[in-house]
């Protein structure tokens, strides 16, 4: 069960920065909770198949099913809990928590850019990479960047000469 022992190891390590990313990309708890799930167990079930790289292939999976999820229409029912249960261990949302107005800025970015500037400039990704992952072209990505950075400078409320 050596497979099934390196994914629980991937799982333990990498689902932090996963759901962090996950979060971004949604802007929710609950559905970045959801598609980290989902995305990993997709991976499980493809996990001897996966040789080389397995956080750039769940990123992938989680950003092809935060665009999925975004283009069906949402039929969730969920009602809200007074109190949310304790979490064991360091909260992976602390991070993008601890900023309530960047976090709102990128919950009103489109998806797509959504999406750019954050694989972009969150995950560090170079412009091909995030083209590939998007399933879109260099262009597009860099367009989809620029105007996502223009509208969180907005937000902030800070002129960039340079960029309008």
């Amino acid at each position: 069960m050596a497979d099934e022992e390196s994914f629980r190891r991937f799982v333990a390590e990498r689902s932090p920065s996963l759901l962090r990313l996950a979060y971004l990309l949604t802007a929710d708890r609950s559905a970045a909770e959801d598609l980290v799930q989902n995305a990993l167990v997709k991976a499980y079930l493809r996990w001897k198949r996966i040789e080389t790289n397995p956080e750039a292939y769940v990123r992938r999976i989680l950003v092809t099913v935060a665009a999925d999820e975004h283009r069906r229409p949402h039929r969730r029912h969920e009602t809200p809990a007074e109190t949310l249960p304790e979490r064991p261990g360091a909260d992976p949302f602390a991070a993008v928590d601890g900023n309530v107005r960047l976090r709102a800025a990128l919950a009103a970015l489109p998806a797509g850019q959504r999406a750019a500037v954050v694989l972009r400039h969150w995950v560090g990704l170079e412009v091909a990479e995030v083209a590939d992952l998007l399933g879109c072209s260099a262009v597009t990505v860099r367009s989809q960047t620029m105007r996502g950075l223009d509208k969180l400078r907005e937000a902030y409320g800070v002129r960039d000469d340079a960029h309008g």
